[in-house]
């Protein structure tokens, strides 16, 4: 488990992912050396990153796709790990509940989706079927997810020199912009500096084009920890079928509890789909029995518990921590 210290930390950076040295050992009352010793541990025992959370329209053509494969039996871990190597796969995780198997993709070009959800994925030895929802609209993403630590003085020093998104501004990318996408992608915190060496732009140009990728929306910096490092032992995926009046309504009280990790509008059988993370059964119980129950227009759900998270936002994972190699263990 992690120390209360180093869940400060996490704490601090799911609200200022690109904050200072400095400025987080103010808001958390430490010298800036325990800060730096503090976060140089986590990331070397790869249980943290702070990536950049691209906008989908600046990545791919069309929205992603939720995908529920079901499997041979005993072949959903050889399935899932074929699965996660996929390209198209932001997530792959071995469920149990409606499916074996449950994926996140997000297809570069609409034509494209077709041969994926038709032919690639159901050709995956051990795949015995697969069911797919389009998403419509995201309502919340994990960059939103917080660990809520922090007394509001601490919240204030953190987003004093934060930048703001102005909503999003697709524009026109320019070829630099684009190459500092993927590294702001890779490292969140990457500086003017580093960006700058590594593009061959000078310090000043390196800046502005951060600012301006961060200002229109098109990077969110986000912090990746698996949640049972935080202590939320139980992550499901709950596709809920709505009646159409209540679907914004129910999608909004749902974006809004302190579980959800995603929430979206999708069009498929089910209408919304929460993914929400919990430190136990007995809150996972709760949600499902007390926090859904008054909300209108719900007919039905349907629950698939994660058992193992093999890749998250595109990156590996194994045992709860970032992979060593970049390949599904």
């Amino acid at each position: 488990m992690l120390t209360e210290p180093e869940l400060d930390l996490i704490a601090a950076l799911q609200i200022a992912p690109r904050a200072s040295v400095a400025t987080l050992a103010e808001a958390l009352d430490v010298s800036a050396s325990t800060v730096g010793r503090r976060l140089l541990r986590l990331e070397e025992q790869r249980i943290l990153r702070v990536i950049g959370q691209v906008e989908w329209t600046a990545r791919a053509r069309g929205n992603p796709r939720h995908v529920w494969v079901t499997t041979e039996p005993g072949a959903s871990g050889s399935a899932a790990k074929a699965l996660a190597r996929f390209p198209e796969v932001q997530l792959a995780a071995e469920t149990a509940g409606r499916s074996d198997v449950y994926l996140a993709v997000h297809v570069p070009d609409r034509a494209e989706a077709r041969e994926l959800l038709a032919e690639r994925i159901p050709g995956v030895p051990g795949v015995a079927g697969t069911h797919s929802e389009l998403v419509l609209r995201a309502l919340t993403r994990a960059d939103s997810w917080r660990l809520h630590r922090l007394s509001e003085d601490q919240q204030k020093i953190l987003s004093r020199d934060q930048v703001v998104p102005d909503g999003f501004d697709a524009g026109e990318v320019g070829a630099d912009e684009r190459r500092l996408i993927g590294l702001l992608a890779g490292n969140g915190r990457i500086t003017a500096a580093e960006a700058g060496r590594i593009l061959g732009l000078s310090q000043s140009t390196a800046y502005r084009l951060i600012q301006s990728t961060l200002r229109r929306g098109i990077v969110r910096p986000r912090v990746e920890v698996e949640p049972a490092q935080l202590g939320y032992e139980l992550e499901a995926v709950i596709a809920l079928t709505i009646t159409p009046g209540a679907i914004q309504a129910v999608a909004g009280e749902l974006a809004r509890h302190p579980s959800a990790r995603y929430v979206s509008i999708v069009a498929g059988t089910a209408s919304v789909i929460h993914q929400g993370v919990f430190r136990n059964e007995d809150e996972m119980a709760d949600f499902l029995t007390r926090d859904l129950a008054p909300l209108p227009g719900i007919t039905a759900l349907q629950v698939s518990v994660v058992l193992r998270m093999l890749r998250r936002y595109w990156l590996y994972r194994e045992d709860g921590r970032f992979a060593v190699i970049d390949e599904p263990s």
